[in-house]
């Protein structure tokens, strides 16, 4: 029997994408500059193929607040964890289109056991929340000061939220780094 060769895993792999109709995906080390070219192909990929202008702005910040998530946060880092500036950090993110002909986005990335209290808490509090409740948090936030533990406005969970479908799914896996725990996130659109 011949060894299987590596473009045979990635001709599987690829397959696999398209039958789950997986339209983007990365994973790596993201930085602003990165992010700002995956930006730019994600808005080119949703223009080509028609998908309606509110559509492609709900997909398009959220992708952009999953991507600026793990720069900010992702425990796997390049650049020392408390830098704040030109940020090098691990993760993942997906775009695709599930049965129903919806949109989802999925991103994972480690994060520190210290976070992943706060986040359960604050995505569990927002999967409660009405609409309404929700639009009305966001405007507040964007009134006030960003939270001590943000390295934001506090605004991204809100954006998400607010442009989803349906409620925000998360999940938290413990990894062999007992410090880390690896988030995953997934938004409908």
């Amino acid at each position: 029997m011949e060894p299987r060769h590596t473009y045979d895993q990635y001709r599987e792999f690829c397959e696999l994408a398209r039958q789950k109709k997986v339209i983007f995906y990365y994973v790596g080390y993201f930085s602003q500059s990165i992010v700002t070219a995956m930006a730019e192909a994600v808005r080119l990929r949703l223009e080509q193929s028609g998908t309606a202008g509110p559509t492609r702005r709900r997909l398009f910040s959220s992708f952009v607040e999953m991507a600026q998530n793990i720069i900010h946060y992702s425990a796997d880092t390049l650049t020392p964890p408390e830098q704040n500036q030109n940020e090098l950090r691990h993760g993942s993110v997906c775009i695709g289109i599930d049965e129903e002909g919806r949109y989802f986005l999925l991103c994972a990335n480690p994060i520190s056991l210290d976070l992943a209290d706060a986040l359960r808490e604050r995505l569990e509090t927002l999967r409660t929340m009405t609409l309404e409740e929700i639009r009305a948090s966001y405007r507040e936030s964007l009134r006030s000061e960003a939270p001590e533990d943000s390295k934001g406005a506090g605004l991204g969970f809100l954006t998400m939220a607010r442009d989803a479908s349906e409620p925000l799914e998360f999940e938290f896996k413990n990894t062999e780094d007992v410090g880390t725990a690896m988030f995953f996130l997934k938004t409908t659109i």
